[in-house]
């Protein structure tokens, strides 16, 4: 039998109920952020994002969440990429945390925009100057002929903006505004705990799931 078939885990950590859950899942998002951070589970804002070309075809990466507030979740990225050009024809994306440590999950769901030029501006100048390059150097999701054409871009643009490199018009922030957030808890016997937050007209709708 192959062992990757009897690999298996109980899941004792935690637990989660509708009944003392917040009406906000935001609220709610932020306490289980901190609570990853201070469990020290690496790269807490990591998180894998979900999209999708007009054929149906998923694809799906990790990126880095770098905002979460009541407009939505934001991240960074090349609007030229593939997620870019999935996204500029089929704005909805899903999003899913995974904190190990913890046995915890949460999966988002929902549309997506570009953020305002001025925040894209902000961010991206507050990176550390090897990444801002590296925006420049990168024609990200194309083919390349091999790692020394990267090496030479780096080479190039850092000679011609120094320590002072613009932000690039194809490159920016996005941010995903919410219809779906579920929280999923890991439990004894795969008796999972799954608590779904719907955004419904009159407010944030709160079910139980099966497991």
């Amino acid at each position: 039998m192959d062992p990757i078939s009897q690999l298996r885990k109980n899941y004792t950590r935690g637990q989660l109920s509708e009944r003392d859950v917040p009406k906000d899942p935001l609220i709610l998002f932020q306490v289980w952020f901190d609570q990853a951070a201070k469990a020290e589970c690496p790269e807490p804002n990591s998180m894998a994002l979900a999209t999708a070309d007009l054929s149906g075809t998923p694809s799906l990466r990790i990126v880095l969440l770098k905002g979460v507030d009541h407009e939505g979740f934001t991240f960074f990225t090349n609007y030229t990429s593939q997620k870019g050009r999935e996204l500029a024809k089929c704005p909805k994306a899903s999003l899913l945390f995974h904190w190990h440590e913890l046995e915890r999950q949460v999966r988002i769901s929902g549309s997506v925009e570009k953020i305002n030029p001025s925040e894209s501006d902000e961010y991206f100048n507050s990176r550390p100057i090897a990444s801002r390059i590296g925006a420049w150097a990168s024609p990200q999701s194309t083919e390349i002929p091999n790692r020394e054409f990267l090496e030479a871009e780096e080479k190039r643009f850092r000679t011609e903006f120094g320590e002072s490199p613009p932000r690039p018009k194809y490159w920016g922030g996005y941010r995903l505004q919410p219809t779906a957030i579920e929280f999923w808890q890991g439990r004894p016997s795969r008796l999972h705990d799954r608590i779904r937050y719907t955004n419904e007209p009159h407010g944030w709708r709160i079910a139980r799931l099966a497991p």
